[in-house]
């Protein structure tokens, strides 16, 4: 026998509306969140991490002497062509996170340094120059 599960919709409270006993029902802002350019740019910098294989080859960048890796030495290690590999290297590069350098016939690949750092610093800031706390009319 199937149960069955009946929702119902409720209108959400916006932050600092008055709750039960006329008390402010979530939490206020403490920073300020991240505008929709920034939101883009995350976005971007996450879709770009969305991949397991980028991933992969991100942390494999990083194990490297220095964090500097030769596309030479990136295939193998994930089982793919290197044109895959390249692909997936721009996708990196264009996020930020990765620089390339020609040398000669082969293409290297570096972590940008503090791109890592400065994506957790985005979503976890605890300043609160510029916050804008948002309650009710």
């Amino acid at each position: 026998m199937e149960s069955m599960t009946t929702t119902t919709d409720l209108p959400l409270a916006r932050v600092g509306t008055a709750g039960a006993g006329g008390a402010p029902c979530c939490a206020p802002l403490v920073r300020q969140a991240a505008d929709p350019r920034t939101a883009r740019d995350l976005a971007r910098t996450f879709k770009a991490l969305a991949d397991p294989t980028r991933v992969q080859l991100l942390s494999i960048v990083a194990s490297h002497e220095g964090g500097e890796a030769c596309v030479c030495d990136l295939t193998e290690p994930v089982g793919l062509s290197q044109p895959t590999v390249s692909h997936h290297l721009k996708i990196l590069v264009d996020a930020g996170l990765l620089t390339r350098e020609q040398r000669g016939r082969w293409a290297y690949y570096s972590l940008v340094p503090g791109a890592l750092t400065a994506l957790a610093d985005a979503l976890t800031a605890t300043t609160t120059r510029g916050a804008a706390v948002v309650t009710s009319p």
